[in-house]
């Protein structure tokens, strides 16, 4: 399996998963048969974006822009990486 590039490959959620906010954890979850993630930090908002339409790069940009100060170049193409691999995107 080889890594899409970032400056061309638009991440969109896998078919069965689903982001939904979950009043009884207070975070934000992705739903997958048989699975539930709860995400924590800004993990939510990375998910949101990943839409089919913004390449990661573009993602990485604009969470940039809404969070100057958070370390958003070091941690944004990783967390991407991992929701690929675990199959949550693709």
């Amino acid at each position: 399996m080889t890594t899409p590039d970032p400056d061309r490959w638009c991440p969109r959620p896998a078919p069965a998963v689903l982001l939904r906010h979950d009043r009884a954890r207070g975070n934000h979850v992705l739903l997958m048969p048989e699975r539930v993630v709860v995400l924590t930090g800004s993990a939510r908002h990375v998910v949101e974006l990943c839409d089919g339409t913004r390449t990661v790069a573009r993602i990485t940009e604009e969470l940039r822009e809404r969070f100057p100060e958070a370390p958003v170049d070091a941690e944004v193409g990783p967390f991407v990486e991992r929701m690929r691999k675990e199959g949550w995107i693709r």
